[in-house]
């Protein structure tokens, strides 16, 4: 298929020139796309620090906040595929744009959520599926096709370290914004502030042309018979399974960790300082997992950091909570919270190569949102119904082993042998 015929907005340029685009275009398109990727990364990561005062206001339990954010984590997992096939189609631009859009509308008007029916549609379903357009998931994509090959290790790095300084900035940022103007006004500031995605964007216009060409051929094959072929591969299905237990701790902690340090007696300074450790120390975890991939064993390697996540969170309930505790808590789980990405999407590619990577990995996604929405669902319920967190702290930790033994018997190898083009 020729690139002429294959793109649809004919305003987007083609990927920069592999024989040497200047260190100033790829500079420029490295920073704007990082300051997507903070921009995106960092509100999503501090709903829990609206939980306590919206529901006090509201008179909810915390189940029903839980239930927005749930859903929020629910559609950014199925909308993700979509947004993905539609920037291939018509540009990264556009689909940027439109999730921004979505995203600071749903942040605007969930500060007016009066009701739970409300609240289920701003946080949840137009949060959510304005993050499944604007993460940095279409920002990395976008780094694929843009960036020559000797500068897209760093571009990915970067873009994810981006996202983590989000995690960090943000916690101190929310607090003391809603200690001066309020929660209302604080949503509404991060709606506003999402429109900066939208000139950024511009950097990162794409016609979904990739750079390079492979020396290996992979055979012909429809996307639902690729998917069809990656649900028959046991490896696939453990790996994805797996994910599931990532998604559900992530949640669980964002949203859940500042109220159950609330319940401890601890501030919401304390529970915000521990979400921007966690974010802090998750940008060296991510930059050494990355380094690690090319140096030990994949599946071991997420082994090893599902069973470490179950030690941390073990220790964490045992030892009795102060300030200190929750610190070294969230530097452990910080070093520990997405590094699980580097191995399991370079395990997508050596299964199945290149072509159906965005969509492979992206049905791995979804079962890591899956697992999301589980986390702070049951997180809301069963703090209602019980009054604590036990019961989904104790079941996090058995999940973390659970998923370090099912990646264990992951086979490391391509799931079909590769076809070899001839030379010429």
């Amino acid at each position: 298929m020729s690139t002429s015929s294959s793109a649809p907005v004919q305003a987007e340029r083609a990927p920069l020139s592999s024989t040497g685009p200047s260190p100033r275009s790829v500079l420029l398109i490295i920073l704007a796309g990082c300051a997507i990727a903070m921009l995106t990364f960092g509100p999503r990561s501090v709903f829990g620090l609206f939980l306590v005062p919206m529901s006090a206001e509201m008179g909810w339990g915390r189940d029903i906040f839980g239930l927005a954010v749930a859903v929020q984590n629910l559609l950014w997992g199925i909308g993700s595929p979509f947004a993905g096939a539609f920037a291939d189609r018509y540009g990264t631009v556009r689909v940027l744009c439109i999730g921004a859009l979505l995203y600071g509308a749903g942040l605007v008007l969930m500060a007016w959520s009066a009701t739970p029916g409300s609240l289920y549609l701003t946080a949840g379903v137009l949060v959510g599926f304005g993050l499944s357009a604007a993460s940095f998931n279409l920002v990395l994509a976008a780094f694929g096709k843009l960036l020559p090959d000797r500068w897209k290790g760093l571009g990915f790095g970067a873009a994810t370290a981006a996202g983590s300084f989000g995690q960090f900035l943000f916690p101190p940022l929310t607090t003391g914004l809603i200690g001066a103007v309020g929660w209302q006004e604080t949503l509404v500031v991060f709606g506003v502030a999402m429109m900066l995605v939208m000139p950024l964007s511009v950097m990162l216009a794409t016609r979904g042309t990739a750079q390079g060409a492979s020396m290996v051929q992979e055979p012909a094959q429809s996307i639902g018979g690729a998917l069809k072929e990656a649900l028959r591969y046991p490896s696939y299905v453990l790996l994805i399974l797996g994910f599931f237990t990532c998604g559900f701790q992530l949640a669980f902690v964002t949203v859940h960790m500042p109220a159950y340090l609330m319940d401890a007696g601890m501030s919401i300074e304390v529970g915000a300082a521990t979400l921007a450790l966690i974010g802090l120390c998750n940008i060296i975890g991510s930059i050494c997992a990355g380094l690690l991939v090319g140096r030990m064993s994949r599946k071991w390697l997420l082994a090893w950091i599902y069973a470490a996540r179950g030690v941390a969170i073990a220790v964490f309930l045992l030892v009795p909570v102060s300030p200190l505790s929750c610190m070294i808590f969230g530097a452990v789980l910080g070093l520990l919270w997405l590094s699980t990405v580097p191995p399991t999407s370079s395990l997508v590619m050596l299964m199945f190569g290149t072509r159906y990577m965005a969509m492979l990995y992206g049905f791995a996604f979804f079962s890591h949102q899956v697992g999301g929405f589980l986390g702070v669902y049951l997180g809301g319920e069963l703090y209602e119904s019980t009054g604590s967190y036990a019961w989904v702290w104790w079941g996090s930790v058995a999940l973390s082993f659970a998923s370090a033994a099912i990646n264990l018997p992951i086979r490391e190898r391509p799931a079909r042998a590769p076809v070899v083009a001839a030379a010429g």
